[in-house]
C-alpha cells in the first residue's frame, strides 16, 4: 500500500510541476500528441502501395488535376469523377507538388486531418478539465492531463481512424472538419473568447496558490451577458464560432451536404435540449455564418456545374447523395445493428466502455443539465454529437463501415470522460467540491461490470484471431491466401497479445486497481499495431498489390504508342495510376475477344492489344498459343500482347 501511494504522490509532484511550468507543459503536450500521431498515422504511412480500389481513385483523379492544371472537374481513366467534391483532389495535388506523386503525398491529408483532429480535441479537454477545477476551487493536474492523454490516444489507437487516417480517400478528411468545427463550436459556446493559458492549463491553473478566482468572479465571467464590449458589439461571432464556419464550409468542400447537414442536426438538437437555442443562435451571428460558408464552398460547386452542367448534378446531388441516402447503391445494404457492430469492432477494445460512459452522464435529467454551466455541458454534447451520428447513418439505406467514422472522436472523449473520474490527485483525494460536478460519480459496480465485459472482449477476440482462418474469406488475388496467413504466425501472435491483456485487466479488476484498466487496452492496441497490423499490411501489400504495381512498370516499359490496355475480368485501378495508361475495362471474354476483333477490322496502328486478366478468366477465351505474346505473370494476373493479325480471320469457340 506505501509503495502504491508513493507511486501516486510521484505522478502527482510530476504533473505539478508540469503544470508550474508553462514551457513544460507545452513541450510535454506537444510530445505526447507527436508519439501518438506517430505510431498511429505516420509510421510506415506510404512504405505500402495504394490499396485497390477506392484509394487509387482518388490518387489518380489528383494526379490529373496535378498534371493538367484543371482544378476543377475530377477525372479518372478519362472520365468524369463526381463521387466527391474537391478538397481532398486539390490536398492530394497540392501534397504531389510538394513531396511528389507517391503513396507518402495520397494519404498525408488524411494523416494530417487526424493529427489536426486529435490536438484540437486534446486542446478542448485540458480547458474543460480546467474550467471545472476553477469553478470547484481545486488543483487537479493529474487528472487534467491523464484525461487530456488518455482522450487523445484513444481517439488516435482505434481501428477505425487508423484504417482511414492511413488511407487516401475523402473520409479522415471529413472527420477532421466536421469533428474539429462540433469542437469550435463547443469552445465558442462555452468559453466565448477562449482563455489563452487555460488550454494547456498553465499560468491560471497550476497548483495551489496560483491565482485561482472566487466561485463569484468564476460564475460571473461564465454568464452569457459577459463579454467584452468589442464582442458585443463586433457584427462577426468570436473566433470559435468564425473556425466553426470554415471549417463547416472544409467538410461541404469535402463531401457535400452532409458536411453541413450532420453537424448542423447535432447542434441543433443540442440547443434544444438545453433550451439555447434562440441566445446562441444570436451570439453566433448565424447570417453572417451563413454569408462565410456560401463564400467559402459554393464558388467551386458554381464553377463546376457551370462546365458540367446536369451531369454533375444528377450524378452528384442525385445518384451519390440522395439515392445513398433512400436507396441501396453499389449492394451496400446491411441489417439495422450494423453500426452496433461497426462501433464495437471499429473503437476496439474500449467500446466496452461506452455504454457506462453514457449512462454515467444521465442524460435523460434535462432539468440538472440545463442548470449547469455552459462548459460543463461537455460530455452532453458528446453524446449528442455520438448519438446523431449514428442515428442519422441507422436511418440511411446505404450502410458502410467508413460513415460512421464522425462518431469515432465522440466515443473517445465519452470513454476519457469516464475515466477521468477515476483520475485523482492525491492532495484533493479526501476534498470534496465545493460545486457539484456536471455528472455524478461512476458506481464502483458499473466500473467492474465494465471490467469484467472487457476482459470477456478480449478473450473473444483473442480466440477470434488465433483461428482466424476460419473465419476470413478468400482472395481470388491470392491463391493460398489461408496458408500464408497461417504461415506468417501473425494470428498466433495477435491472440496472445489480447489474451494477456485480458489477464492482466482481470488481474487489475480483483486488486480495485481500476485506473491502470485503459492504459493496459492502449498498451495492447500498440502493440498490435507493431506486431500484427503493420506487419499484416505489408503481408497484405506483397500478395495482393505488388503484382499489379510490378505488371503496371512492365506496361509502361513494353507498351507502344496508342497501343491500348484492356483489363478482363477485373477492376484494379491503381493500375491506371502506376502505369499512367488508360484502362479499358471489360468483364466478360466473350466481350475481351469480340472488342479485339472488332479493333483489328479497323487497321488500327499499332496492330495489337496489351490485355492484363486474371489467370482464370485468361484461360476462358481460348487463346491458342501463338495468338498472343506472354509478357509477364505475376501473381494471379497474366499480361500478354494479343496481335490482330492472329485474330482477324478466326472465328474463336468460346462457349
Amino acid at each position: 500500500m506505501r509503495m502504491k501511494l508513493s507511486v501516486k504522490h510521484t505522478v502527482d509532484r510530476w504533473f505539478n510541476k508540469i503544470a508550474k511550468n508553462p514551457a513544460l507543459s507545452v513541450t510535454v503536450s506537444i510530445l505526447w500528441l507527436m508519439v501518438v500521431a506517430w505510431v498511429a498515422f505516420g509510421w510506415n504511412l506510404g512504405n505500402t502501395g495504394l490499396i485497390d480500389e477506392t484509394e487509387p481513385l482518388f490518387a489518380e483523379a489528383s494526379r490529373q488535376m496535378f498534371v493538367t492544371g484543371d482544378w476543377i472537374t475530377p477525372f479518372f481513366n478519362g472520365d468524369t469523377r463526381f463521387d466527391k467534391p474537391a478538397l481532398i483532389y486539390w490536398c492530394q495535388a497540392i501534397a504531389y507538388h510538394i513531396i511528389g506523386v507517391n503513396e507518402w503525398a495520397v494519404r498525408l491529408p488524411s494523416a494530417i486531418a487526424a493529427f489536426g483532429l486529435i490536438c484540437l480535441a486534446f486542446y478542448t479537454i485540458q480547458w474543460y478539465l480546467t474550467k471545472q477545477d476553477e469553478l470547484e476551487e481545486v488543483s487537479r493536474p493529474t487528472r487534467r492531463y491523464l484525461t487530456s492523454f488518455i482522450a487523445a490516444a484513444l481517439m488516435a489507437l482505434n481501428p477505425e481512424t487508423i484504417i482511414w487516417a492511413r488511407t487516401g480517400v475523402s473520409d479522415m478528411l471529413l472527420t477532421g472538419c466536421m469533428a474539429s468545427a462540433l469542437l469550435c463550436f463547443f469552445l465558442g459556446y462555452a468559453g466565448k473568447e477562449g482563455t489563452g493559458d487555460w488550454g494547456l492549463g498553465t499560468g491560471k491553473l497550476g497548483t495551489e496558490g496560483s491565482g485561482l478566482r472566487s466561485k463569484e468572479e468564476f460564475s460571473q465571467s461564465l454568464t452569457p451577458n459577459h463579454q467584452s464590449r468589442s464582442e458585443a458589439t463586433s457584427p462577426f461571432p468570436n473566433k470559435w464560432y468564425l473556425a466553426f464556419y470554415v471549417l463547416i464550409a472544409g467538410a461541404i468542400l469535402t463531401k457535400g451536404p452532409v458536411g453541413i447537414v450532420l453537424p448542423g442536426l447535432i447542434v441543433a438538437a443540442f440547443l434544444l435540449y438545453v433550451g439555447k437555442v434562440r441566445e446562441v443562435l444570436r451570439e453566433m451571428h448565424l447570417f453572417v455564418g451563413i454569408l462565410i460558408i456560401i463564400a467559402l464552398s459554393v464558388p467551386w460547386y458554381a464553377l463546376v456545374i457551370w462546365r458540367n452542367g446536369w451531369n454533375y448534378i444528377n450524378s452528384f446531388f442525385g445518384y451519390h447523395n440522395l439515392e445513398r441516402f433512400t436507396e441501396v447503391v453499389n449492394g451496400h445494404s446491411a441489417p439495422w445493428y450494423f453500426y452496433f457492430l461497426v462501433v464495437l469492432l471499429g473503437f476496439a477494445p474500449y467500446s466496452v466502455y461506452l455504454p457506462a460512459s453514457i449512462i454515467r452522464l444521465k442524460f435523460w435529467q434535462r432539468s440538472h443539465w440545463r442548470s449547469l454551466e455552459r462548459f460543463q455541458q461537455f460530455g452532453l454534447f458528446a453524446w449528442f454529437w455520438f448519438a446523431s451520428v449514428f442515428a442519422f447513418f441507422s436511418i440511411a439505406v446505404t450502410k458502410l463501415p467508413s460513415y460512421v467514422l464522425p462518431l469515432m472522436p465522440a466515443a473517445a472523449i465519452l470513454v476519457a470522460l469516464l475515466w477521468s473520474d477515476l483520475f485523482s490527485d492525491t492532495k484533493t483525494r479526501q476534498t470534496i467540491p465545493v460545486s457539484p460536478s456536471p455528472t455524478p460519480s461512476i458506481s464502483t459496480s458499473l466500473v467492474r461490470m465494465s471490467g469484467w465485459v472487457n476482459v470477456v472482449f478480449l478473450s473473444v477476440l483473442a480466440t477470434a484471431l488465433l483461428n482466424i482462418t476460419h473465419i476470413l474469406g478468400t482472395d481470388p488475388a491470392i491463391s493460398n491466401f489461408h496458408e500464408l496467413i497461417q504461415q506468417s504466425g501473425l494470428p498466433v501472435i495477435a491472440g496472445i497479445i489480447w489474451l494477456v491483456c485480458a489477464v492482466l485487466v482481470a488481474g487489475l479488476l480483483l486488486s480495485r486497481r481500476w485506473n491502470y484498466i485503459i492504459s493496459i487496452n492502449l498498451i495492447g492496441f500498440v502493440a498490435f499495431i507493431i506486431f500484427v497490423l503493420t506487419p499484416a499490411s505489408f503481408f497484405i501489400d506483397r500478395e495482393r498489390q505488388l503484382p499489379l504495381r510490378e505488371l503496371s512498370a512492365v506496361i509502361l516499359e513494353a507498351k507502344q504508342p496508342n497501343e491500348e490496355l484492356i483489363m478482363l475480368g477485373f477492376k484494379k485501378p491503381s493500375v491506371v495510376f502506376y502505369s499512367h495508361i488508360h484502362v479499358n475495362y471489360l468483364k466478360f471474354p466473350k466481350e475481351a475477344v469480340e472488342h479485339i476483333k472488332n479493333q483489328a477490322a479497323k487497321g488500327l496502328k499499332p496492330s495489337s492489344v496489351l490485355l492484363l486478366a486474371e489467370q482464370k478468366k485468361f484461360l476462358q477465351m481460348d487463346l491458342q498459343p501463338d495468338d498472343y505474346k506472354n509478357l509477364s505473370t505475376k501473381g494471379a494476373y497474366n499480361l500478354v500482347r494479343v496481335p490482330f493479325k492472329k485474330m482477324k480471320n478466326e472465328k474463336i469457340d468460346i462457349s
